[in-house]
């Protein structure tokens, strides 16, 4: 048999079964030969057999929608395929006239199969015609797509597109199927949500969105007929091209003239629509964290992709959770707060660009819910090319050497946040309210004093070669300035950053025992170092300079940290959404906070009295004097709590501030090289202090400022004795006095007048009451005469700009404090 007549044969077949399918033998009338074929009628009957029965309809990839958290600031959309499913109602009336008038002008007559229309088709195609016509009704190109958008294999998308008589006769038979499921207007609504329109667009809302920058509800004639013209060949017709805009144009006429011939419109109507010059926007939407509504939000986008990846309820592998977010059509309601984000975007920058190898880093969680609003970095949220690079060199002079470009002014690395290579950096004397919560849950009060040195000498062993080292292999810390020395409370060592207390205090309730509170509030240890020491009873017990802040942690957690504080001791984990929505519209469970009390109410509330100190606050318990950055309270406005924190050099320095609705953290580092020999300033216009501060600033404006509440009973006072009175007598009895009444003796070094005589102990301070176990000092008589003057009994004097810490550390030596 010859090809031609093999194909005869095989065509008269399908149009033979095709007749069965509908009732009517119109192939038997047409052409009675092929119909009395035995062979013919037995090949039919087999690939008709062979058909799937019905059509299952796998969901086309759809959209997502990333929103501020007014749910209505566009962040960033993620997507595969750029469709966003729309329903008949919400499309232009046009739309769908000009898409059967294009395509199907019996749409509304036929039963799925235009039988009228197959037996054209078949005559001209057989006859030899220079132009071949195609039956395919809307339906059936509606089947051809389900059929490719359900295959679970690359051989069944080409199997459903391929040009063979088994595959027509198989979209005809489904075509019916459907006919019968769904109305018509619904079918015409699944098709154009499934069509492809060319440059990226998926679907009529896409390619609306693209084309024209409107919703496809507000689509005029002339604009339908362009998009309704372009499904048969989007490429050929692609009106954003010089060469395709001719012919998208011819098109567009064609369906426009078509559809005065259906009845769509009035002849009138088409002249004017064709008289109207074609003008495309060519807005191509943007694709993922690179492409966000504003430039500076790309830290934060990156932050929620990382955390959505992290989901199990998203799927088992990341595959699986990529491919969900980004075909899904999910409306996804961040976290991010506009205003707080656009507070310090402003803030970072200011006074200092992109091009400083210094990262301003500053993150914003909210206390109680764990919601992160806002991220923000001196840096561009851009993938360097590498063809024609932007990043500087390296500052880090090994890396440079290699060739290794920096993290500047370019980069996607998760500076903020953490994760892969970036581990951290030290935050130097915030970490302090760790060892004043264990402290607490210790059972040691706010008011509890130590005689603070100069320098103390630990019991934490470290290389005798440290320069931090003191008679022998122990940790000896100093202060940044000796009139820190002193006797102090946790109100004033915390206000003025005392090492010298902070060092023994830790050294008392263990040194594990900070390191476990750091923890509970949320601090993560990334670096392998870390973790080691963290997750090792007995290497954490000699952690000696755990608490002036060597462990390096991100300005995320150390900003969750202190908002477990300002929460009453709630942990909420950090997460970047506030409501996810899947295309069904119900909301997903994921996006709920997920918290749970870490510490007690009262110890949270007695950390944060404290914490009111440093920023230049203070409540109605707390005895607050001096303070680390003590413009806070009058910048913000509100009640505020925090810490400032230098390391060794000022090779990092950071801020915490934080009122009850937001807590801000900020550290400035070079990420490309911790042991940078460039100065991190805190108050100067390139420091630290002013993002935090302007970011608090401007996050509580219009916000009405809550105070904290104060801690109550003996978290603050804890168990008051009375002080034996010791005037008048010598040193050694008014030291075993003082003893044996529970208190630790210290003898001032400064003598005072009074009547009793030269030597003699003069008086106390405090005098009357203090803490069970807290310093009192002896005050020595000059012999002069007078009245004794009695210090306050938080004593110190002095203090200065900010707090300092030693060099080495305890228990690990080559590392700053």
């Amino acid at each position: 048999m010859r090809k031609r007549d093999h194909n005869v044969l095989t065509n008269a077949a399908s149009l033979l079964v095709c007749g069965l399918l509908a009732g009517v033998v119109v192939a038997a009338a047409a052409f009675p030969a092929v119909a009395m074929s035995g062979l013919a009628a037995k090949a039919g009957a087999e690939t008709f057999g062979a058909l799937p029965k019905e059509l299952t309809v796998g969901r086309a990839p759809q959209i997502s929608y990333l929103l501020a958290s007014d749910g209505k600031t566009p962040l960033a959309t993620m997507y595969d395929e750029n469709r966003r499913d729309v329903k008949f109602g919400d499309m232009s009336p046009y739309m769908p006239k000009a898409i059967i008038a294009a395509e199907d002008h019996d749409f509304y007559k036929h039963n799925g199969v235009d039988l009228n229309g197959v037996a054209r088709a078949f005559v001209n195609n057989q006859s030899g015609a220079n132009s071949q016509q195609g039956a395919s009704t809307l339906t059936m190109q509606y089947v051809r797509l389900a059929i490719a958008y359900s295959a679970t294999h690359p051989a069944d998308v080409v199997a459903a597109t391929e040009d063979t008589s088994a595959r027509k006769l198989r979209e005809m038979r489904l075509a019916l199927q459907v006919d019968k499921e769904f109305s018509k207007d619904e079918i015409l609504t699944r098709y154009l949500n499934l069509a492809s329109f060319g440059n990226g667009a998926y679907g009529i809302y896409a390619a609306s969105q693209v084309y024209f920058g409107k919703p496809p509800s507000k689509l005029k004639i002339e604009e339908a007929a362009m998009l309704a013209g372009m499904v048969k060949a989007p490429s050929t017709n692609d009106p954003t091209t010089k060469t395709g805009y001719p012919l998208a144009l011819d098109r567009r006429n064609y369906v426009i003239d078509n559809m005065v011939k259906t009845g769509a419109i009035t002849k009138e109507e088409g002249e004017a629509a064709k008289a109207t010059k074609m003008v495309i926007k060519d807005k191509t939407t943007p694709n993922g964290c690179v492409a966000t509504n504003k430039k500076e939000w790309g830290f934060f986008c990156d932050y929620f992709y990382r955390w959505w990846m992290q989901q199990e309820t998203f799927g088992s592998t990341s595959y699986d959770r990529e491919r969900r977010l980004k075909s899904g059509g999910y409306t996804i309601v961040t976290s991010l707060d506009a205003q707080a984000q656009n507070g310090a975007d402003k803030a970072v920058r200011k006074n200092l660009g992109v091009n400083s190898k210094a990262a301003r880093m500053v993150a914003v969680v909210e206390p109680g819910t764990g919601r992160v609003r806002a991220l923000s970095v001196n840096r561009n949220f851009k993938i360097d090319d590498p063809k024609k690079p932007q990043n500087k060199l390296n500052s880090d002079p090994r890396k440079r050497s290699k060739g290794i470009r920096g993290n500047y002014p370019n980069t996607v690395n998760p500076l903020l946040s953490g994760g892969g290579d970036i581990k951290g950096y030290q935050a130097g004397s915030t970490f302090k309210i760790f060892t004043i919560v264990a402290a607490l849950e210790k059972g040691i009060p706010l008011s509890y004093t130590i005689n603070s040195p100069k320098q103390f000498k630990s019991e934490y062993i470290i290389s005798p070669s440290s320069p931090a080292a003191c008679q022998g292999p122990y940790y000896c810390p100093t202060n940044s300035v000796e009139s820190m020395a002193g006797v102090h409370n946790m109100w004033s060592a915390f206000g003025r950053s005392v090492n010298t207390y902070f060092v023994p205090l830790q050294q008392q309730v263990g040194a594990e025992n900070v390191v476990k509170a750091a923890q509970k509030l949320g601090i993560q240890f990334r670096s392998t170092e870390d973790a080691d020491f963290a997750n090792n009873k007995e290497a954490a017990h000699q952690w000696g300079a755990f608490t002036l802040g060597v462990s390096a942690t991100t300005p995320l957690d150390l900003a969750n940290a202190y908002a477990t504080l300002a929460a009453d001791g709630k942990y909420c984990e950090p997460i970047p959404v506030q409501e996810i929505k899947g295309p069904d519209g119900k909301k997903l469970d994921v996006a709920n906070p997920r918290c749970e009390q870490r510490i007690s109410t009262q110890v949270a509330r007695a950390a944060v009295d404290a914490a009111r100190c440093p920023v230049g606050d203070r409540s109605s318990t707390s005895k607050c004097t001096g303070a680390t950055a003590p413009n806070v309270r009058g910048i913000v406005g509100k009640p505020v709590a925090g810490k400032s924190g230098t390391t060794d050099s000022e090779k990092t320095s950071s801020l915490v501030a934080m009122t009850k609705q937001y807590s801000v953290a900020g550290i400035m580092a070079d990420p490309d090289w911790p042991q940078t020999n460039q100065q991190m300033g805190h108050d100067t216009p390139t420091g630290i202090n002013p993002p935090v501060y302007e970011t608090l600033r401007d996050a509580m404006k219009g916000k009405k400022g809550i105070e904290f509440t104060p801690p109550s009973g003996k978290i603050m006072e804890g168990d008051q004795r009375s002080i034996p009175d010791v005037k008048c007598v010598d040193v050694e009895t008014a030291k075993d006095r003082l003893r044996g009444a529970g208190f630790d003796p210290v003898v001032s070094s400064a003598k005072v007048p009074s009547s009793c005589a030269a030597g003699q102990a003069a008086g106390t301070s405090p005098n009357g009451r203090t803490i069970k176990g807290g310093v009192v000092v002896i005050e020595v008589s000059s012999g002069s005469g007078g009245t004794p003057a009695s210090p306050p009994a938080n004593g110190g004097t002095g203090g200065g700009p900010g707090p300092g810490n030693p060099p080495g550390q305890g228990g690990r030596p080559g590392r700053n404090g």
